[in-house]
């Protein structure tokens, strides 16, 4: 029952954290922060203690209760090491969001974290469950809390970004739900039992062309989470106008929610239909990641820069993934969680800007070097690291995805490869437009350099970067064959 505590514990401190700030202000941020930490120490403590006796190279079912008997809807939860890291990700991100939030948010404080705290626990169940109902019970626990972050937190435009965002993620969702419902009747016609039990499903014989239109359920719904070109059109809006926080956990965390759909559910339930797929799936890609670039340099806003270069970044993911390729796959895992602490951090710094000088906009930006040394440096260092500087953790991630993507895709790679100059040029456009040059403002001599609060906050997300791009093994060693020898045996004999 270790998630189910977790969860449990994450969605009490919520509602803790939401009574508390109305007995004494400012006592929010200190229940959600310390819960997190808690949370987090637990969780490293109760796996290490069962590392011996479980192997999470392979899916291991903690948790299976019957839940609506009559449909056979189970509460279910399952790890393995890609969900271990997702999940670790998800609680490392929260620490950073509560950090960012410290002063920033200024009204509903308390229900403010209750609803950061909610999304939290909709993550956590999303990369845990394995029976599918539950599955998307935790997508959509996952999508409200977000919503509200946006419309009530964010910039001017708020409302708009946040209907756009809901309205985007739950049409996709229908699709996968109407997808979840037809797979559990094509159970029932082979088994006589309806089952929503994801390994229940995996021994299905469904019928190719059947399997191919799931399939598109499945792979619509996460690629407008991730999001890929052409449904992406909600991320910019959504990551400009949410709060700091709002822009962190969209980027971070809420983008890999697609990344692993694709992983769990549409390469393994489908493999199949998925190798047919694959070649649209690649030019998906190669589109995501040129004009992610392009946009992202044509932008004015330093958070809409970075919602654009996260386009571009998972569009790496989406064709490393459909190579079918065992170094494009671990590349592929590697973004994930390069690309969650690099965006991480510089939409963190945009915060702090924000909180300095009440713009975004880059012609409102300059010279903060001069007041602000050790900011620049960290921004100097995390643009370096969103463009795959080697030593950073984005660059390993890269190389692998391209190197494999190669065997298979040569022509998309070699395109592919021109968002990587095209990261270079918006990554120092970024730097030199709000670092160099002079400000054009007479509240210079105002701009602080980093709080201790922000020190921290930069140092830890830099550290993962070093710390990763050197060893990368630390995250590559738990992919091993016997991890992914559904993608070797299943999907690459499919066709590849």
């Amino acid at each position: 029952m270790t998630i189910t505590l977790v969860m449990c514990f994450i969605f009490v401190s919520a509602c803790i954290a939401w009574f508390a700030e109305g007995i004494k202000e400012n006592s929010g941020r200190y229940v959600a922060l310390l819960s997190m930490i808690a949370i987090s120490i637990y969780l490293v403590f109760a796996l290490l203690l069962s590392e011996s006796s479980v192997d999470y190279s392979q899916l291991q079912i903690l948790t299976r209760l019957p839940w609506i008997a009559h449909f056979n809807i189970e509460y279910a939860l399952a790890l393995d090491y890609l969900s271990i890291i997702l999940v670790f990700l998800t609680l490392l991100l929260a620490v950073i969001c509560i950090l960012v939030s410290w002063h920033e948010i200024k009204t509903k404080v308390g229900f403010y974290y209750f609803n950061l705290l909610a999304s939290i626990t909709g993550i956590i169940g999303v990369f845990t469950a394995i029976d599918m109902f539950l599955f998307f019970f935790f997508w959509e626990v996952m999508l409200l809390p977000m919503t509200a972050l946006i419309a009530i937190w964010g910039h001017e435009n708020r409302h708009f970004a946040a209907i756009k965002f809901f309205i985007f993620t739950q049409v996709s969702s229908l699709l996968m739900l109407v997808a979840i419902i037809v797979m559990s009747v094509l159970h029932f016609q082979q088994t006589g039992r309806v089952s929503f039990f994801y390994q229940d499903w995996l021994a299905l014989d469904v019928p190719f062309k059947t399997a191919y239109y799931l399939m598109l359920g499945f792979f619509i719904a996460f690629a407008v989470k991730l999001p890929s070109v052409p449904v992406h059109s909600w991320l910019p809006d959504a990551h400009t106008q949410a709060p700091t926080a709002g822009s962190v956990l969209l980027a971070g965390v809420l983008l890999k929610t697609g990344a692993y759909g694709l992983i769990r559910f549409v390469l393994q339930l489908f493999p199949d239909a998925s190798s047919n797929f694959a070649p649209y799936a690649a030019v998906l890609g190669v589109v995501s990641i040129l004009y992610g670039a392009k946009m992202a340099f044509a932008q004015q806003d330093f958070k809409r820069l970075v919602a654009y270069s996260s386009i571009s970044h998972m569009g790496f993911v989406m064709l490393a993934l459909f190579s079918f390729n065992t170094i494009a796959y671990q590349g592929a895992i590697l973004t994930l969680v390069a690309h969650g602490l690099s965006s991480a951090a510089l939409f963190s710094l945009a915060g702090m800007i924000y909180k300095r000088i009440h713009s975004r906009h880059l012609p409102d930006m300059g010279g903060f070097w001069q007041h602000a040394p050790r900011m620049g440096g960290f921004a100097l260092a995390f643009a370096a690291a969103a463009f795959g500087l080697p030593g950073l953790a984005n660059f390993v991630a890269e190389f692998l995805s391209l190197v494999g993507t190669y065997q298979v895709y040569p022509i998309h790679t070699m395109l592919a490869a021109l968002g990587l100059i095209g990261s270079a040029i918006y990554g120092m456009v970024l730097f030199q437009n709000s670092f160099q040059g002079s400000f054009p403002s007479t509240k210079i001599a105002s701009f602080k350099d980093l709080s201790i609060r922000e020190f921290f906050v930069c140092s830890l997300l830099l550290s993962l970067l070093i710390v990763i791009g050197f060893y990368p093994d630390l995250i590559l060693n738990l992919f091993n064959h016997s991890h992914i020898a559904w993608l070797t045996d299943d999907v690459a004999g499919a066709g590849l």
